[in-house]
Formats: C-alpha cells, sequence, structure tokens
C-alpha cells in the first residue's frame, strides 16, 4: 500500500509518498511515468495540496442501502449523480468558509472518493477496476436548504459547488480494498457518521464501469461514492470535521461561519 500526496513547497507543488510524518518525493506525473528522488523531507514543513487536480468530480446520491431505506427511497437502477464544480475543491487543513450568499443550513457528508488513474471510456467491470488509481477522503459539504428552495428546479449544482464544499484528501492509497472499511466522521470531536462500505448499492468497479458509459473518466478525476446516516449540520462559529477512513487517513477542515 502507498499513500500519494500532492504538497507545495517554497511556492512550488510536488508529488511524493508519505509514511511516518516523512515525504519521499517523486518526479515525473502521478498518473503518468514518475520515478522516485532520493529527497524527503517531514510533512510538517509542507502545504497539503489536494492529493490530486481533478476536471471533474462526479457525487452520488442514494448509494447506501442503509440511508435509502431510512428516507424511504428505492434503490436506484443505474447510479444517480451530480457534479461539483472544481473550484469548489480543498485541500486537508484549509478553512471552508459560508458563502456570503447563503445564511441556511450547511450540512457534512463524510465519503469514500474513488481517484482515477487512467483514461477510461465506455468499459467492463474488469477493465474499470483497472482504471481505478486509488482512493480517498471526502466532505461533501452541502448547501441543503437550496436543493429545493425552488420547487420546480431542484438546485444540486450551487447546493454542492460554492468554494470550498469539495474537501478531499489529505492522501490517495492505492492497493487496498475499500470495501473491507468504515467511513467515520467526528463534528468538533463527536462521532457523527460510522457506516460500513459494503453497504454501497453500486460498488467501485461497477460504478466507474457504468459512469464510464455517460462520459469518459480522465486521470485524477473523483467520484464521491456518496453517503449514509449521520449526516448533520454544521451550527458553531468554527467546527472542525474529521471524515477518517482505515487505511486510508483523516480529512480534517474547519467550516468557519
Amino acid at each position: 500500500m502507498a499513500h500519494w500526496l500532492r504538497f507545495e513547497l517554497e511556492g512550488r507543488p510536488g508529488f511524493g509518498t508519505v509514511r511516518d510524518g516523512v515525504v519521499e518525493i517523486w518526479e515525473g506525473s502521478l498518473f503518468g511515468p514518475r520515478t522516485p528522488t532520493t529527497e524527503s523531507i517531514p510533512l510538517s514543513g509542507l502545504r497539503v495540496l489536494t492529493p490530486c487536480d481533478p476536471s471533474k468530480m462526479i457525487c452520488l446520491w442514494n448509494n447506501f442501502r442503509e440511508l435509502a431505506a431510512k428516507i424511504g427511497a428505492d434503490a436506484p437502477e443505474e447510479p444517480l449523480y451530480l457534479l461539483k464544480a472544481p473550484s469548489a475543491f480543498t485541500a486537508h487543513g484549509d478553512t471552508i468558509h459560508r458563502p456570503k450568499s447563503y445564511a441556511g443550513k450547511v450540512v457534512y457528508e463524510g465519503e469514500l472518493g474513488i481517484v482515477i488513474g487512467q483514461r477510461c471510456s465506455d468499459v467492463g467491470e474488469a477493465e474499470a477496476r483497472d482504471c481505478i488509481f486509488g482512493y480517498t477522503c471526502i466532505n461533501d459539504v452541502t448547501a441543503a436548504e437550496l436543493i429545493t428552495k425552488t420547487p420546480n428546479f431542484p438546485q444540486w449544482t450551487r447546493a454542492k459547488s460554492f468554494d470550498g464544499f469539495g474537501a478531499f484528501g489529505p492522501v490517495i492509497a492505492t492497493d487496498l480494498d475499500p470495501m473491507t472499511l468504515r467511513v467515520r466522521t467526528n463534528l468538533d470531536g463527536q462521532e457523527r457518521q460510522n457506516y460500513p462500505i459494503s453497504d454501497m448499492i453500486f460498488p467501485p468497479a461497477k460504478l466507474v464501469s457504468l459512469l464510464s458509459r455517460d462520459m469518459t473518466l480522465l486521470p485524477g478525476d473523483v467520484i464521491a461514492c456518496g453517503t449514509s446516516v449521520g449526516v448533520g449540520s454544521m451550527k458553531n462559529p468554527a467546527n472542525t470535521v474529521e471524515v477518517s477512513i482505515e487505511g486510508i487517513g483523516t480529512l480534517s477542515n474547519v467550516f468557519a461561519q
């Protein structure tokens, strides 16, 4: 298993693998030819960036059986999803600010993220597995009251695409089976979500295969697999949200009102 990290050092971006608080720096391309260098640096001396630079983030709705049962929704026959604007992406450790144009409820959604490693178009499940580079943690922040504000036009894109509302990272973990893991979300130190990834209606390879029939997936694209029970609002002047997945790590951000 490797944990890939992107960082900024002295104003320049770089990438490498992180272990025991030390980043071993690589050169080349994260999703292309790459070679290790002999250089390493403490993680504490770096500014962490999003672990990749996606052209798009595809966000699933109603992809967990327990949540579907709670809200009285049938399991979908095909993935239900929306796109989050790239300007919403933000890294581990960054502060997410309340939008000035919205005063309503803002919620956290802890999720597993799939990171695409190679161009993927209209593929079957076996090929889709080879297109998955690894996995990351996501906080799919949502301005919940916007979705149904206009009765004849659900505002999914606006509700999920404010600056900072697409937090993911801190790393991409490779060579692990996410179906054995759990997503845990803490709000100000209190556990609010703890659900098994195995409860997914569309597991990773099937999900990538089906989405690739709709649009071409590019290296670095991220699929937010959807969330389960325990979603809640952030009400304090400053809230710390931590999304943890064993084997991947913990994504931590402050939401400032």
